[in-house]
């Protein structure tokens, strides 16, 4: 495993995370205690040190609880965990964004993760207009004071929000999220160079394009999962035929595409940590394959490599 400084929060994190949005049921697969403990075992074995969740990845913090379990019986301070606030996902799915909702929100994830302290907690895609409430920023100073959080981050929602991203260091906030993969560079133009300007640490979320950027598709694949299910037919089949365009044009001979897919972004001097999701131990061992190929460079030497 390679790492990296992640921004100004003094962290380490390994260039591969472990995204946790399936394990929320979205995904058309709805894991067990079990699957998860296996997931991140291999996951810290291979020397993956980030997992990325949600208030409301699955009803009642689902992932968070999995999460939470396994910590219980890990060392928590192994890990940096990335979790986020805004949404909710009770008995109904919905926002929550005034500063008390927020509050409770955290306290809500704390038990759930069943630790004292989240490393980076980050405001989930929420428009400018919530962005900008100085009592919710306050609120969350606050909470870093007494050590509840240790750094804030910002999960853009639309890849281009350079408003959010340029507010970043005013708010404290120390990294952002946001979706990148070689089918969308849209943060390349303005959200990167902001980040680098503002030494941000960056994680991009949706490395393999939700997928399509696996190599394990052609056009006129069918999805079932909640995410892919509802796109439009056209759409889905110009992504897989760009995709066999890139296969053939880009990828070295031998070289398995879903690695490369997240050694690509890796290969951007903004970014810090690729996020992929991953169903299976055989997904986690791909993935953390990636960061043994040439494009990805590690800038912390001093770090123990597994």
């Amino acid at each position: 495993m390679k790492y990296r400084r992640l921004g100004k929060t003094e962290l380490d994190v390994s260039v591969v995370g472990v995204g946790t949005w399936q394990f929320g049921g979205d995904w058309g697969k709805d894991f067990n205690q079990s699957e998860v403990d296996a997931i991140l075992s291999k996951a810290k074995d291979l020397g993956i040190n980030l997992i990325d969740t949600a208030e409301c990845y699955g009803p009642h913090h689902m992932s968070e609880k999995f999460i939470g379990d396994f910590l219980s019986r890990d060392r928590r301070e192994d890990w940096v965990v990335a979790s986020k606030f805004g949404h909710k996902w009770h008995e109904n799915w919905g926002n929550a964004w005034s500063v008390d909702d927020v509050r409770i929100q955290l306290e809500e994830s704390l038990a759930a993760l069943q630790t004292d302290y989240i490393d980076l907690y980050q405001f989930h895609s929420g428009s400018d207009e919530v962005f900008n409430n100085d009592e919710l920023w306050t609120m969350l100073d606050k909470q870093l004071q007494v050590g509840k959080i240790k750094n804030l981050g910002i999960s853009i929602g639309a890849n281009d929000n350079i408003y959010q991203t340029a507010k970043a260091t005013e708010v404290g906030a120390k990294a952002i999220q946001v979706v990148y993969n070689r089918i969308d560079q849209i943060p390349e133009k303005e959200v990167f160079p902001s980040c680098i300007e503002q030494d941000l640490g960056v994680l991009a979320r949706v490395p393999l394009a939700s997928g399509f950027l696996s190599g394990k598709y052609k056009p006129g694949a069918v999805f079932s999962d909640n995410v892919r299910k509802g796109h439009e037919r056209e759409e889905i089949d110009n992504k897989l035929r760009l995709v066999e365009e890139i296969q053939k044009n880009e990828v070295p001979e031998g070289v398995n595409m879903a690695e490369w897919a997240l050694a690509w972004c890796l290969q951007h001097p903004a970014v810090t940590c690729v996020i992929p999701g991953c169903k299976s131990v055989e997904q986690v061992e791909a993935n953390a394959r990636a960061a043994q190929l040439d494009l990805v460079k590690d800038d912390h030497p001093g770090a123990v490599k597994k």
